[in-house]
């Protein structure tokens, strides 16, 4: 009895403690600006070139439906990776430190402030609490804005491999991150919509503007189609 009593005491003051916030979800939502290249959070998120954020407390990793990860997400997803708030900081610190062969091509973010207050931003769009509102769907402007019948070609796979021969004297086939981006399994649209920024030198890296210069619209639909189905 004496034990249950204790065990009870102890209970009521875990639960009047006052909870601790991760950090500051205001400013974390203006550092999400970098990881917004690739993810989406918020109502309306997709996926991207990253998997979309919500509900990314608690989920195992590599569990997004229809999204291809890398084969070190989904391994680690089976060994029971699960991401909480340790992993997800870790992760966020350096990506290959705690995932060697993931294709988040992210250097990482050093300072533990910074962290702190994008993952207080990223928990307001997991199901815990519930009482934290959704916020405002974060669509991105497109880089470009395109024609709709170039965003609606249909790329060929096969002369897309033809044409990659001159891309993968950089990038690599299997998705391996050795200092330049992968560019594989990425979302078609996307694919389509970064390359025509550097044919219009939206981007600013010549060599890109200068290989993407080259391309018409037809050949970086072929490009998009074979690395999007890559893994």
């Amino acid at each position: 009895m004496l034990l249950a009593a204790s065990l009870l005491v102890a209970s009521g003051a875990r639960a009047d403690a006052k909870a601790t916030p991760i950090g500051d979800a205001q400013a974390g939502e203006i550092l999400f600006e970098i990881c917004a290249a690739c993810h989406e959070v918020g109502a309306g998120a997709e996926n991207a070139i990253g998997p979309h954020l919500n509900g990314i407390f608690g989920r195992r990793a590599g569990s997004v439906e229809d999204f291809s990860y890398s084969r070190g997400l989904i391994r680690e997803g089976n060994f029971g990776l699960v991401w909480q708030l340790d992993k997800l900081d870790a992760y966020l610190e350096n990506p290959k430190a705690l995932v060697s062969d993931t294709r988040m091509n992210f250097d990482g973010m050093a300072d533990k402030d910074e962290r702190d207050d994008v993952l207080a931003y990223l928990r307001r769009f997991s199901d815990s609490p519930q009482n934290i509102p959704e916020a405002s769907p974060t669509a991105r402007k497109r880089e470009v804005e395109l024609p709709p019948e170039i965003l609606k070609l249909v790329g060929d796979p096969e002369y897309g491999e033809y044409l990659a021969n001159e891309c993968t004297t950089c990038h690599q086939r299997d998705g391996e991150y050795d200092g330049i981006p992968s560019i594989i399994s990425w979302p078609e649209e996307d694919f389509i919509i970064a390359l025509h920024a550097y044919k219009t030198k939206v981007r600013p890296h010549p060599v890109m503007q200068m290989m993407a210069g080259r391309l018409t619209d037809e050949e970086i639909a072929a490009l998009a189609a074979y690395f999007g189905r890559l893994e």
